[in-house]
């Protein structure tokens, strides 16, 4: 057995499984802040129906997330400790910071959120929800702050055989991290966004007896997955673009270019042949990749060959090629959710205008499916990053060959990532239980069932 590839596989299903919850937390506290804040401005009571039933399954995916979070830091000592004497001296920083300010700032207020129901002012109640909100994205960012140096390593000098860092506004002002982060920060809005739509649909077809919270829940929902999905394509687009200049490997592989062009063709549909590096069969359109990589045509776009045999004269012999299969239906696997999902956001906020969400259509049947799409085009997404870059850990400087721990044999490697797999199967089928059981629920009920029973007394009126 190998330690290496057990490790990757172990890390690549927990942060799988991990990020499942992690966009729906940064998106849906913010809308369920927003109803919040609609019924502090109205008082009409059934966006307070709103803020508690949405409120409580973003309680159940935040308790999720959690959960899966603190194996993945544990990780870096246990299976990749050759990584972590590398670069601890520059990623511990962000990440520490991410604890201590945005963790604990986000589970102390989801606490105060949830237990102060009644007893809290309610101005006061309204801002614990609000920096909930902001601390879950701002977890985001000193996360994507870290990441982003594995992507764009900045700001460090290399020293004693390890990464020390000499300018920690580098970090901060990682050009990486300006592309990375909005587009996490909108894929979270639309998967809020698809969440709220599938289950305001799906209930909708089985006679939902609250209409009015129905139809104000499906305007945020549709609202918020219009604005996220069309956002995530726009940010993606400047994305790619950095990426091209950044990490030009990658974009190479997510297009199965070759060769390099001038100008460079964008693939429909591409058999390529992995061992000679060539084409198949390819439907290509001619000059557009140039056209999204530097917005005009005569731009030239590298290839596979050629920057493989740049690096290797850059960084010594060995295979700089990462798994192209995978890229390449990992990026057409992202985009392709994402058209649909501005597509059928686009539709659904159309008839929500209309007022005709009550009204029998395809829509309403469709929605509930398309409550996956996110989380596929999440998934793709977050695998192209982290997959793309290989066989670099951090791009450029250290190999993740060399990253791992030497001293921890596989058997045991292999033990706990079966034991993790299993573990998180069992927290799925919970988290699965639960959204559905409250999903199905009635919003009062469901409002009657966030506030503690021991919560009574009075509401204050700030």
């Amino acid at each position: 057995m190998d330690s290496l590839l057990i490790a990757r596989w172990q890390f690549a299903i927990t942060t799988t499984y991990h990020f499942f919850f992690v966009p729906l937390t940064l998106g849906l506290s913010l809308l369920v802040a927003i109803m919040q804040t609609l019924w502090m401005r109205t008082g009409d009571e059934t966006y307070k129906r709103m803020t508690k039933f949405w409120g409580k399954l973003f309680l159940i995916n935040f308790a999720m997330g959690v959960v899966t979070g603190i194996v993945q830091e544990f990780q870096f000592g246990m299976n990749w400790s050759e990584y972590s004497r590398f670069v601890g001296d520059v990623f511990g920083a962000p990440l520490a910071i991410e604890a201590l300010l945005a963790f604990f700032m986000e589970s102390t207020f989801i606490g105060m959120w949830f237990f102060g129901w009644d007893r809290l002012p309610k101005r006061i109640h309204l801002a614990a929800i609000w920096l909930v909100a902001l601390g879950s994205n701002l977890s985001a960012l000193w996360i994507l702050i870290a990441n982003s140096f594995m992507q764009e390593p900045v700001g460090f000098v290399l020293r004693n055989g390890r990464a020390e860092m000499v300018d920690f506004g580098a970090l901060l002002t990682n050009p990486h991290v300006w592309v990375q982060w909005p587009h996490v920060f909108f894929s979270g809005l639309a998967t809020a966004g698809f969440f709220i739509l599938g289950i305001v649909a799906w209930r909708l077809l089985r006679k939902e007896r609250d209409m009015a919270f129905a139809r104000r829940s499906f305007q945020v929902g549709a609202t918020a997955a219009l604005i996220g999905a069309v956002m995530v394509g726009l940010v993606g687009h400047s994305q790619a673009q950095h990426m091209v200049q950044a990490q030009p490997m990658k974009m190479a592989a997510a297009e199965a270019l070759w060769n390099t062009e001038q100008p460079a063709s964008l693939s429909l549909f591409t058999i390529g042949d992995m061992v000679n590096r060539r084409d198949v069969f390819a439907i290509r359109l001619p000059a557009v990749l140039s056209i999204l990589s530097c917005n005009q045509t005569s731009c030239a776009v590298q290839g596979i060959n050629e920057l493989q045999a740049a690096y290797e004269k850059q960084y010594g012999p060995g295979n700089y090629v990462p798994f192209v299969v995978l890229i390449y239906w990992s990026f057409r696997a992202m985009v392709g959710a994402g058209v649909l999902m501005v597509a059928l956001a686009a539709w659904a906020l159309y008839r929500a205008m209309r007022d005709r969400i009550t009204m029998p259509s395809p829509l309403l049947r469709i929605l509930p499916l398309a409550l996956f799409l996110p989380y596929i085009a999440n998934t793709a997404g977050w695998i192209m990053t982290e997959m793309g870059r290989q066989p670099w850990i951090v791009f450029g400087v250290l190999k993740t060959q060399d990253a791992v721990s030497p001293n921890v044999p596989a058997g045991m490697v292999l033990t706990t990532a079966i034991l993790f797999t299993l573990l998180y199967g069992v927290l799925m089928a919970a988290d699965v239980y639960l959204l559905a059981k409250y999903a199905k629920a009635d919003p009062a009920d469901v409002a009657a069932d966030l506030v503690p029973s021991w919560a009574g007394g009075v509401a204050q009126e700030a």
